[in-house]
């Protein structure tokens, strides 16, 4: 990814990078949606599997996942007692939508802040 907006725009990028770099994600935390996505519910240690890493690896990913609203856990009771959970993602038209969302959003913020910047650059130092 590119560290620029400017270069953003230059160079020739993927849905992935989109969604990475509006949700703050990594590459093996989009591997591990898009597991959830065409597998269904998954446990840390089955996803772990799929990934190829450990089970604390998966966790943290799916940590992650939770945190920016692509993935939910769900609780399982075991018939002779304890739980376990599953780990669901979020329908893709969710995940645009809140793609579009924090875009908008940022346009906004940015777009006052561009509106006033003539008055920031100035300041006060000059009559």
């Amino acid at each position: 990814m590119t560290g620029s907006i400017s270069e953003m725009l230059k160079a020739n990028c993927e849905c992935d990078d989109v969604a990475k770099c509006i949700l703050g994600l990594k590459d093996l935390d989009l591997k591990a949606y898009k597991i959830l996505l065409s597998n269904g519910p998954l446990t840390a240690e089955k996803l772990g599997k799929y990934l190829d890493r450990e089970r604390s690896t998966a966790y943290r990913s799916l940590q992650n996942l939770i945190s920016c609203g692509l993935v939910y856990r769900e609780t399982h009771t075991i018939d002779v007692g304890g739980y376990f959970y599953e780990y669901v993602a979020v329908n893709p038209a969710e995940v645009r939508r809140m793609l579009q969302e924090s875009v908008d959003q940022w346009y906004d913020k940015v777009s006052h802040l561009i509106n006033k910047i003539d008055k920031e650059l100035v300041g006060d130092e000059i009559p």
